[in-house]
């Protein structure tokens, strides 16, 4: 059982950054992969990133490739999303996510992920 909870969120203009944290309970953090989905009203939840348990690979999607950086300390538990070059269609809210398939098959789809946080709001003003 792994529990996620998100931090860093808020309220930023456009060109701005900004640096969420996931943090992450129990002992096998490390056993997981980990993937950022965001969801935007009235819109369907969406891929983010994703990063692999040890770290070495991470995957993006196009919309995010070159602004947005992944990453984690397993030391710490937590999982980053280094936000840069914020722009009005980032805002939505932010999940973290957990999944024991470490391949990086699939990373993408929201049903191949066993646990999620509560999510944590982004707002970029224009």
């Amino acid at each position: 059982q792994v529990q996620l909870a998100e931090s860093g969120g808020g309220l930023v203009q456009a060109g701005g950054s900004l640096r969420l944290s996931c943090a992450a309970s129990g002992r096998t953090f490390t056993s997981y992969a980990m993937g950022w989905f965001r969801q935007a009203p009235g819109k369907e939840r969406e891929f983010v990133a994703h990063i692999t348990s040890s770290g070495t690979n991470a995957y993006y999607a196009y919309s995010v490739k070159g602004r947005f950086t992944i990453s984690r300390d397993n030391a710490r538990n937590t999982e980053y999303l280094q936000m840069n070059s914020l722009k009005p269609e980032d805002t939505a809210v932010y999940y973290c996510a957990a999944r024991r398939q470490d391949s990086s098959a699939s990373y993408s789809r929201i049903e191949t992920y066993d646990y999620w946080g509560q999510g944590t709001q982004v707002t970029v003003s224009s």
